[in-house]
């Protein structure tokens, strides 16, 4: 059975997003019969060629108002400034009725900020690229946005993190439809994995400066930072900021976001990817420099956060040193 699979571009999208995708579900077709492989369709939200981030041009097959079947699966890309383009009022009523008739829909990046806008997200659970997804949710609290995962599947509904996790969410899909084998030959194909390990913190940065920089809680921050090998307790943090411990907690977790302790944490986590990333050292050395207990602590700690051990994230991420 030929199932059809549609994404809707626009000008400035993510051509990775769009090609990412549809080269998967392409490359199927070397092991699959010709009355199973995938039906590549692109939908535009304007008429003529669209001109990716890049400066690629796409071309698409047809305009959104020509779009009128059901697809099997219908998704929406990703782009740099999609946070805040709009496409109006005709293109989000016709993606919402479009969504409606697919048999499965979803978004790859902040293709998600469409699909809101649309009103596809009201209580449903979804991803994006990390860097959005404080934008997603302010714009569409109802909806339960995890920052951490590549991919996200709710009922019909399935949203990915940035770029490159759309071929991952793709990857899923093909496995749904034709079995692992399948995804697990076009992996190889476009030599990636079939699922990676971790989510996306792995490759984002924890350590975002909330507070004034010429606040006590910025001059402490940058305490922690300096002293990373220290014990870093409440009582000593405060002693940095000239105040009590109750006050402290109380004004650092308003002005930072974050309790002391987490951002302690945070901290030595940044810290001791750094030195994964850029250095040869043991982890055991690299868990002394950055403060934890031993190196078992850091692992439990890396894969909380991160969803990789210290030794996974070092094989993925390493410079040459």
């Amino acid at each position: 059975m030929n199932r059809t699979v549609a994404i809707v571009v626009f000008p400035g999208v993510q051509s990775l997003d769009v090609t990412g995708p549809m080269d998967v579900l392409a490359e199927a077709g070397r092991f699959l019969a010709p009355e199973d492989h995938y039906r590549l369709e692109v939908i535009g939200t304007g008429h003529g060629p669209v001109r990716c981030s890049n400066g690629l041009a796409l071309i698409p097959d047809r305009h959104f108002s020509e779009a009128s079947q059901a697809y099997d699966l219908l998704l929406v890309a990703g782009g740099p400034q999609l946070p805040s383009a709009r496409f109006g009022e005709a293109f989000d009523g016709w993606l919402h009725e479009a969504c409606g008739r697919a048999r499965r829909f979803g978004s790859i990046c902040n293709g998600a900020f469409m699909l809101a806008r649309a009103g596809l997200l009201e209580g449903r659970t979804v991803t994006t690229h990390w860097n959005d997804a404080q934008a997603l949710a302010q714009l569409c609290p109802q909806a339960r946005v995890e920052a951490d995962r590549l991919y996200v599947e709710d009922g019909a509904l399935y949203t990915s993190a940035g770029v490159t996790a759309g071929i991952d969410l793709t990857l899923y899909l093909l496995a749904r439809d034709h079995g692992a084998d399948v995804a697990l030959n076009v992996a190889k194909r476009l030599v990636v994995f079939t699922q990676r390990a971790g989510g996306q913190s792995q490759f984002s940065p924890f350590l975002t400066p909330h507070a004034e920089p010429t606040s006590a809680v910025a001059q402490v921050q940058r305490y922690v930072l300096a002293h990373l090998d220290g014990d870093l307790a409440i009582a000593d943090l405060a002693k940095a900021a000239n105040m009590s411990a109750r006050t402290f907690s109380r004004v650092f977790a308003r002005e930072a976001q974050v309790t002391p302790a987490e951002f302690v944490e945070r901290a030595r986590v940044d810290a001791a990817r750094v030195m994964l990333e850029s250095t040869a050292l043991p982890l055991k050395t690299v868990a002394y420099r950055c403060g934890f207990r031993d190196a078992q602590h850091m692992r439990n700690v890396f894969n909380r956060r991160l969803g990789v051990t210290p030794l996974q994230f070092r094989q993925h991420f390493a410079l040459e040193v």
